[in-house]
């Protein structure tokens, strides 16, 4: 299975900081950003990536991270014009995906391990699962309604909640996503929603969720980068561990990337 890390956008709420430079080269703690959602999806056995971001900052994802070749992966770039929505860099990795993915956001820094869910899916006859973690402010995410162990609707920033269980910036999808995209509308925000592309699922009866623990933040906004800082800091500090990765000699697919 092929993961994706969608890596594009404006990043508004990060001003000025990403007037210079995309969100996910900003550093948190002793890395840069997109380093997180590339470890999370090596750590699930994942090493075929696609990292989707925008043309004036691919250049600089190419000079930091190249092939792949040192985290032991095989990296392909595309680049996404403008933004229009997490669906719209979602459907640049069309061609990419032979069957399933996993599709990352890349301000998501998680310690979370995916590797069962991502076996399951894999196994699996379901066309798309998503990951879902309770929060304190439920408002500022999609939000899955859940009755008697099964999802019955998903709403995205509700102003009244019908649970805390946020869909986090990790979804699992099999190639139906990128016939479903086509047939989304724009939002009020003049956006296509994610939500929209799961709701289109979850009308199908074609989706599982599963309830992660772990530490899980939207690196997006200054308070969240800061908190995400500060705890990535707290962790490493107690568990130094983080070596930069190592040159691997399996660097095709050939090999088993």
């Amino acid at each position: 299975m092929k993961g994706v890390i969608l890596a594009g956008g404006s990043g508004t709420r990060l001003r000025p900081l990403t007037n210079v430079t995309n969100k996910h080269l900003l550093p948190v703690y002793d890395r840069p950003m997109i380093y997180y959602p590339i470890q999370t999806l090596l750590k699930a056995g994942i090493k075929e990536i696609m990292i989707v971001t925008g043309g004036e900052n691919i250049g600089d994802f190419l000079r930091l991270l190249g092939s792949g070749e040192k985290f032991g992966a095989k990296f392909t770039y595309a680049c996404q014009e403008g933004s229009g929505g997490i669906p719209v860099a979602l459907n640049i990795a069309r061609e990419f995906v032979d069957d399933k993915c996993v599709v990352i956001l890349g301000d998501n820094v998680t310690d979370i391990d995916l590797t069962e869910h991502v076996k399951n899916f894999e196994k699996s006859k379901i066309g798309a699962q998503i990951l879902l973690k309770p929060v304190e402010d439920p408002e500022r995410f999609g939000i899955a309604d859940i009755k008697e162990r099964k999802i019955i609707a998903v709403v995205e920033k509700p102003k009244n909640p019908p649970t805390n269980l946020a869909i986090i910036g990790i979804y699992m999808f099999d190639k139906k996503a990128f016939d479903i995209v086509p047939t989304l509308n724009p939002s009020a925000r003049g956006e296509l929603e994610i939500t929209d592309v799961i709701r289109a699922y979850l009308e199908n009866d074609d989706i599982s969720y599963a309830v992660v623990d772990g530490f899980w933040i939207d690196a997006g906004t200054f308070d969240s980068l800061l908190e995400a800082n500060r705890i990535v800091a707290e962790r490493m500090k107690k568990a130094p561990q983080s070596a930069p990765p190592k040159k691997s000699k399996r660097t095709t697919s050939k090999e088993g990337i």
